[in-house]
């Protein structure tokens, strides 16, 4: 018969308390919190990131109430106010026909962020559908998908963006003199609109790729083969399991698309393609401003100055947010 195993007590009087020099000793790892969560703390202590989203928040907020507050439309002409400087009556001056600068800016800055958000959207859309698609069937889908990106790459892409902007104006003209054309899209005007054909036609292919990559790494992992084997359809696991995991990789290339979109708008506008008269734009500000640029430099500054600070804090809040969004950033 085998011996049965005692065990072993321990005298209570060798534990005492801790005092507290030893208790500082010991290291307190930090609570647990969320991807988002621990996402938006990186970032809140990303210094540039921060202050790029005031002067975004700034100027949103100046684009949507300036021109309310505004004694003056933006086309409204004043005679014997033409080429006024800046003033505490006119802020940023006026132009040679007498409208008030600050207002037009504004309403500029409206115009470009519109461009660029909505653009963000549209182009987040086509780029999360086909990237998914290709990732996600691969095989010869993928490869004649991807080969349509490499063709939509390799054309010049101002020269196409001008050549679409040209081709797309008659038809679209027509459409909105047309008796069934909504309201809406009558007040957008034709520039606006096919410049937002264009950028839907050829700003996608960033969008698919990454997206396409995220998919390609996902679809291995084994929340999928489970979904599979629960008898999950192909778009359930795309749109339900796959896509809501790259949602860090979406959100920062859709926030650095919108001034690239911007700048676009811009460039149409300064080159005759886009806004349509009398709506303001930065870029058809600052064409303007290019016939009296050295009698009256402060009509080409103030739009210049407006592109620049919203694109370069558009684009230094994006790399804050993809370091924060970045597991591998994390310290």
């Amino acid at each position: 018969m085998t011996n049965m195993i005692k065990p072993e007590t321990l005298d209570k009087k060798l534990f005492s308390p801790a005092s507290d020099s030893e208790k500082a000793t010991v290291e307190v790892m930090r609570p647990s919190v969320g991807y988002w969560k621990d996402a938006w703390r990186r970032l809140r202590a990303n210094k540039v990131a921060m202050g790029s989203l005031v002067v975004i928040l700034l100027v949103v907020l100046a684009a949507i109430i300036g021109p309310m507050l505004s004694p003056y439309a933006y086309d409204q002409i004043r005679k014997g106010s033409e080429n006024l400087p800046p003033s505490a009556q006119h802020l940023f001056g006026t132009d040679s026909l007498g409208r008030d600068l600050f207002t037009r800016t504004m309403i500029g800055a409206r115009i470009s962020l519109s461009v660029g958000i909505v653009a963000a959207i549209m182009i987040s859309i086509i780029g999360i559908l086909y990237g998914a698609i290709s990732g996600y069937f691969g095989g010869w889908v993928d490869i004649v998908m991807m080969r349509i990106i490499d063709i939509v790459y390799s054309v010049p892409t101002i020269l196409i963006v001008i050549l679409l902007q040209v081709v797309l104006k008659t038809p679209i003209d027509n459409f909105l003199n047309s008796a069934n054309a909504p309201n809406f899209l009558k007040s957008l005007g034709v520039g606006l609109i096919s410049i937002f054909f264009v950028l839907a036609l050829l700003y996608w292919v960033d969008m698919a790729r990454i997206v396409r990559g995220q998919i390609l790494a996902l679809k291995e992992q084994e929340f999928v083969l489970a979904a599979k084997v629960l008898g999950a359809s192909n778009r359930e696991i795309i749109f339900k399991h796959l896509v809501p995991n790259c949602i860090g990789q979406i959100i920062v290339v859709a926030t650095l698309k919108i001034p690239e979109a911007i700048f676009v708008e811009s460039f149409l506008s300064f080159i005759g393609l886009g806004v349509s008269i009398p709506m303001a734009s930065l870029g058809s500000l600052a064409q303007s401003a290019l016939k009296g640029i050295y009698s009256y430099p402060y009509m080409l500054f103030f739009p210049a100055a407006t592109i620049s600070v919203i694109i370069l804090s558009i684009n230094l809040f994006g790399d804050g947010l993809r370091d924060a969004l970045d597991p591998r950033m994390k310290k």
